[in-house]
């Protein structure tokens, strides 16, 4: 082949080669873009989408109230993280309460039944009601298990304990959010309490 014929087929590969890649990452943006389209128009909106500050201004119409034990007061703090970071309380719309519940059990059982880990398990039910009492209440419970290792260390084991106590209540706090926010999304969840039964005479 003479050096022209070279060149001419060089220039040809060159021009080619960026017209594929183009072509290609067209039809991928066209993709990406009508399934945009077609989400947004059934209605899909993802939650943690901050379009117009709906869901923070929602979560920060939520007073959490104070939670029991030093755990209760670092889930406070996770949520208040989570939902309403410097938020008026006395402006709220909503309530939450929220009540903690902890259990253990044993895990990796050696030949003498000594455990060398254990899971760490917490539950968390949660009351959303409206301050004016409209709406009815929104309940739930979410639970998180977390495991840490026994070891021949006091100290070394409680440290690890309050690792995996500290990772639940995050985890907790994250669920409790997701919830909240889906709830005040759809008021229909919401469920009116049966009045009390009245007393006979």
């Amino acid at each position: 082949m003479s050096p022209t014929g070279l060149s001419t087929l060089c220039t040809v590969k060159a021009h080619c080669l960026p017209s594929r890649l183009i072509s290609k990452g067209a039809v991928v943006s066209a993709v990406v873009f009508l399934l945009g389209i077609t989400l947004t128009a059934c209605g899909f909106r993802p939650l943690y989408s901050h379009a117009g500050g709906a869901s923070s201004k929602a979560l920060a119409s939520v007073a959490i109230a104070r939670i029991k034990d030093r755990s209760g007061q670092k889930l406070r703090n996770f949520l208040l993280e989570r939902m309403a970071p410097g938020a008026n309380s006395r402006g709220a719309r909503y309530t939450l309460a929220i009540e903690l519940g902890e259990s253990r059990s044993n895990i990796n059982i050696r030949k003498d039944e000594s455990a060398t880990r254990e899971n760490l398990s917490i539950t968390a039910d949660f009351v959303l009601t409206h301050t004016a009492g409209k709406n009815g209440v929104f309940k739930g419970r979410v639970l998180s298990t977390n495991s840490y290792n026994l070891l021949d260390s006091d100290f070394a084991t409680l440290s690890a304990e309050n690792d995996a106590r500290n990772r639940a209540l995050r985890s907790l706090a994250e669920e409790i959010r997701l919830r909240v926010a889906t709830a005040l999304r759809n008021p229909s969840v919401f469920t009116v309490p049966e009045p009390a039964p009245r007393r006979q005479r």
